[in-house]
């Protein structure tokens, strides 16, 4: 593992099977977990950047940073549209469908949501 990435969960259950759906779309997976943990990556290997879903370590609330969010880059649209799709089947709340950005870039395609905790997260393909 080079760079991790935490986010807070609420109820571990909840965000579990919200990032065990979104993350499957664009193959990652869960590669460790321990009571209130679980380490996600691609491929499952652990390896490169890894997302820990976690209860907050002082045993208070999980809360989202304002201006804070975690980007997945993808490889084709059709990945950021199942992202946003499982997103929203699995208790994501949209912040902004699947569509062009081009103020962002030329090529650039995207979709803004949070999870279940209200942490943002983003997927893009810049193709």
């Amino acid at each position: 593992m080079s760079v991790y990435v935490t986010v807070g969960a609420l109820e571990s259950a909840t965000s579990n099977a919200f990032y065990d759906a979104v993350l499957a779309t664009i193959g990652w997976s869960k590669h460790t977990e321990f009571p209130g943990w679980r380490g996600y990556s691609e491929g499952g290997t652990g390896g490169g950047l890894v997302l820990w879903v976690c209860k907050p370590f002082d045993g208070g609330p999980a809360s989202a940073g304002n201006g804070a969010m975690v980007g997945f880059m993808v490889k084709s649209r059709a990945e950021v549209d199942a992202f946003h799709e499982a997103a929203m089947a699995n208790g994501g709340t949209d912040e902004g469908a699947p569509d062009p950005r081009p103020h962002y870039g030329p090529h650039w395609y995207a979709a803004y949501m949070r999870d279940p905790a209200g942490n943002k997260i983003s997927v893009v393909y810049n193709g």
